[in-house]
């Protein structure tokens, strides 16, 4: 498999770019996918045979099932960041090694309805939150430890956005190569 085809198996909808100005449409919009997204998600996987769920999306990638649940790994992890920007002043998160929890037991052979569940409870509160925001809360940041960076809640909002729609795709171009949809 050439560089480019390993690329866009990696990044079938391209790495998120955030745009410099986040207007209240970006985050509006943004919201809507995070709402949808447990429905939608849901859709997709939920009718897959074990044999389907412990396929890889791609080579040396997660199968289908530890990509369910890394997002509620991820998304979790993401709704407790904004709860300690918001609560205090400029938090320094602690990141986790997704490899090594995709690696665990629980994310490599555990029934997804468990993390589907999860999802769905954790965008409800997520969403229900980020709908009661005001400006000066999505100025509202975290420190990252890895990168030493500032994370605006406005861009973390586009991110889990993207992310909830990148995983979303891995999965989907999976099941359109297999013909299982």
């Amino acid at each position: 498999m050439n560089a480019a085809t390993l690329q866009q198996l990696k990044y079938p909808i391209g790495q998120f770019e955030c745009p410099d100005t986040i207007t209240k449409k970006h985050i509006d919009d943004w919201i809507s996918v995070l709402e949808e997204f447990p429905i939608k998600f849901e859709a997709l996987v939920k009718h897959l045979t074990k044999e389907q769920l412990d396929t890889q999306y791609r080579p040396e990638g997660w199968t289908i099932r530890q990509v369910v649940h890394h997002i509620a790994d991820s998304h979790h992890h993401s709704y407790t960041r904004f709860k300690w920007a918001l609560t205090e002043d400029k938090p320094v998160i602690k990141p986790y090694n997704e490899a090594d929890w995709a690696a665990l037991n629980d994310s490599k052979t555990a029934p997804i309805q468990m993390s589907l569940e999860h999802i769905k409870a954790i965008h409800y509160k997520l969403v229900y939150l980020l709908k009661g925001l005001s400006q000066a809360d999505l100025n509202k940041s975290f420190i990252h430890p890895e990168t030493n960076s500032e994370i605006l809640l406005s861009y973390n909002i586009g991110n889990y956005a993207w992310h909830s729609n990148h995983h979303y795709a891995h999965i989907e171009n999976l099941l359109k190569r297999k013909a299982w949809m």
